[in-house]
């Protein structure tokens, strides 16, 4: 059935958009829509240096493929975040793990915001 709306619509939809878009009647957004939106509200101002690059990586990692995929901290070992170094050197761009694992939850809530206003 998720296929068949994409198809329909023309565009890869996250689970979230696609229970919204058939439940509610929600117009939806694409991944890569998603993430330009919160490219242009100048989410990441407040990162600098390796953690700037990180969430870039990170935002980019969504629109191709969704944001489950950012939530596993295992996706540091993954191209392009190799390039950027070491596993342990980018979550140290964010004082640690659980930072950076607050920057990649961070992620999700301005990514979404307002889409959920159904009720």
């Amino acid at each position: 059935m998720a296929e068949d709306v994409e198809k329909k619509l023309g565009k890869p939809l996250d689970p979230f958009d696609l229970i919204c878009h058939v439940a509610f009647d929600q117009p939806t957004l694409s991944r890569r829509e998603r993430a330009d939106n919160l490219k242009k509200r100048n989410y990441f101002a407040k990162h600098q240096g390796a953690a700037l690059q990180v969430l870039e990586a990170l935002l980019e990692k969504c629109a191709d493929t969704g944001i489950a995929q950012i939530e596993d901290s295992k996706i540091l070992q993954l191209g392009p975040f190799r390039l950027l170094g070491a596993p342990l050197e980018l979550a140290a761009a964010f004082g640690g793990r659980a930072g950076y694992q607050r920057a990649s939850r961070e992620l999700e809530d301005p990514a979404y915001a307002g889409s959920a206003d159904v009720a």
